[in-house]
């Protein structure tokens, strides 16, 4: 507040006018604060839900907690699993924000929430108003699934949509700030609304999805052996300034670039200079620039594919795609990517701008961390395989994997940001057990847990069910894990390397030898973890805990289930997988 002194009957020097500046402010400050006190009592409550299996929708959760607040509104954020469909019945005002996982799944938290409002017909909804927001992937054939079955859920069971459900590609951001800002008025419709200053109320740190934080790589170094068929690497990140921490279970998504050779051989393949001068992100940058640091280039998007169909005339790739076949599709595109199908058909060519318009934005990949922010408060660990395969007579390499392992070095600023795993945690009692099963790179969270729980000076039993497929050159991290033996603090370690003998052994395998004593440990509130492969591993392992707490436990397959389902509700089993 500046006070001006335009008449001689205003008499305040400098410091007067200063001091005078504060004390206004501050009496503002109060009054402000004062009212949004009542208001908040006062307030139309919502409920905002989230289905979240990498943190997006909860990230938008909050984002649309702070419209609500702005708006006069009283809201409350819960993950799914924080609801029971009972307390759902009870809800006036619902916004659900939910991402879909693998195939047309819901979300490793929602999943109890929506067996149960799935099932129950004689739920009544008809008090209730709600939107939907589903976050997505449009290279996946279920696009959204989660979030157009909890929109037509909610309307079967009685309640009003009160603005249209919008589905968001990987790009989401603009979207779901459209949907926030047309969706919170509505849902404020006849209540007061407050003027906040958003820099004032949010607790947002400094750095996110939209403003990465340039790291530093000070670390990369092979864990793997030379002869393993695998390539396995650890790095450490440097986040010092960064004003950031993170909890052991979270995870790090790094903004990677494409490979210049990539770039290059598109390029050559459409029919490009590289030079060509395009709008990207709101000024004009040359082609390969905007192909290496915006865009998607590795795995074709469906438009792309559908137009090079068009162009092409290919007859078997038109046929496949007009069948709606979509095991056939996949059997047709498994190992090819973007410039393979470029370069079958090299007579068809593309303007810079008429190609980039068929591409997806660039995104994020998000890695496990395997480091504890308590013990590496300014460093975060990652665990990471190189992908790298040989198809259609070229060598491919994974995006992000390889970007890290080949491109960046201690010059190049890692943009990175954190996504927080709630749910995915170190018991709070130290006295309680931890069981963990993840081979392969899926040991990265539990190479965290271990050292949160040294750091902590925990007693309770820590259980590794660790494996890959041969010790002598797969075993990572052999040196941390027999030193943590030593110590005790690996109570229990289980190995499975499948393909050291005929017949091959899995983590799995080894959890039905040690049954009695899993279950032993479950009966005494232990928790399970599972990290890895969501497609195999994780329903095998999943298939293998219902069988052990079944045949130790003496129940029934129904009964086993039960329990597990309980497990999951008091967050006992929880699962990071990809």
């Amino acid at each position: 507040m500046k006070i001006t002194n335009n008449s001689q009957n205003i008499p305040f020097n400098e410091a007067q006018q200063a001091w005078l500046g504060g004390f206004f402010a501050g009496m503002h400050s109060h009054i402000l604060q004062s009212a949004g006190a009542n208001d908040t009592a006062n307030a139309r409550k919502i409920t905002i839900l989230y289905g979240s299996q990498t943190g997006n929708s909860e990230a938008v959760a909050h984002d649309a907690a702070q419209s609500a607040k702005a708006h006069g509104l009283n809201p409350s954020i819960l993950s799914m699993d924080e609801m029971e469909a009972a307390d759902l019945a009870k809800v006036e005002y619902l916004l659900i924000i939910t991402s879909t996982y693998g195939e047309g799944e819901m979300p490793d938290n929602a999943q109890t929430l929506w067996s149960a409002v799935s099932t129950n017909d004689a739920l009544e909804l008809s008090h209730m108003q709600y939107a939907v927001l589903a976050l997505g992937d449009t290279s996946y054939d279920l696009f959204c699934q989660a979030g157009i079955d909890w929109d037509e859920r909610l309307e079967k069971l009685g309640a009003k949509r009160l603005y249209e459900r919008i589905d968001c590609d990987v790009d989401f951001d603009e979207a779901a700030e459209s949907w926030i800002s047309n969706t919170i008025p509505l849902m404020a419709d006849g209540t007061t609304s407050l003027t906040i200053d958003s820099q004032a109320t949010s607790s947002v740190a400094k750095y996110g999805r939209k403003n990465p934080f340039p790291g530093k790589l000070i670390a990369n170094r092979l864990l793997t052996s030379k002869n393993s068929s695998k390539e396995i690497r650890h790095y450490e990140i440097s986040i010092a300034g960064s004003d950031l921490s993170y909890e052991a279970g979270d995870a790090l998504n790094i903004i990677p670039s494409n490979c210049p050779q990539l770039v290059a051989d598109i390029i050559s393949a459409i029919g490009c200079s590289g030079d060509e001068d395009e709008p990207v992100k709101g000024e004009l940058m040359p082609l390969r620039d905007a192909l290496r640091d915006y865009f998607e280039i590795k795995l074709p998007s469906k438009e792309l594919i559908d137009e090079i169909a068009k162009r092409s005339g290919d007859q078997e790739l038109n046929t496949l795609l007009q069948s709606g076949d979509k095991d056939k599709l996949a059997d047709y595109l498994w190992g090819r990517d973007t410039l393979d199908l470029l370069l079958q058909f090299p007579d068809m060519q593309f303007s810079a701008a008429e190609f980039l318009a068929l591409l997806k934005p660039l995104q994020h990949r998000a890695y496990s961390i395997s480091s504890s922010g308590k013990a590496h408060p300014e460093t975060v660990h990652l665990t990471i395989g190189s992908v790298r395969y040989h198809s259609f007579g070229r060598d491919h390499k994974g995006v992000c994997s390889t970007y890290l392992a080949d491109l960046a070095n201690a010059d190049t600023p890692i943009r990175c940001f954190f996504s927080p795993n709630k749910v995915f945690r170190v018991p709070e009692d130290n006295d309680l057990p931890m069981i963990m099963v993840g081979p392969g790179t899926g040991i990265a969270p539990f190479r965290a847990f271990l050292q949160e729980r040294e750091f902590r000076q925990a007693k309770g039993i820590n259980w590794l069910f660790f494996g890959d497929r041969n010790a002598a050159t797969d075993f990572i991290y052999q040196d941390e894990i027999e030193a943590l033996q030593t110590k005790g603090v690996l109570t229990k370690l289980d190995l499975a390397f499948s393909r050291d003998q005929a017949e091959k052994i899995y983590v799995q395998d080894r959890m039905r030898e040690k049954g009695a004593e899993l279950f032993a440990l479950l009966e005494q509130g232990g928790y399970f973890y599972v990290c890895g492969d969501a497609y195999r591993m994780a329903k095998d392992v999943d298939k293998a805990l219902h069988d052990v707490i079944a045949t130790e436990g003496n129940l029934s397959a129904e009964q086993a289930a039960e329990y597990v389902n309980q497990m999951k509700k008091d967050k006992r089993y929880v699962r990071d997988v990809y």
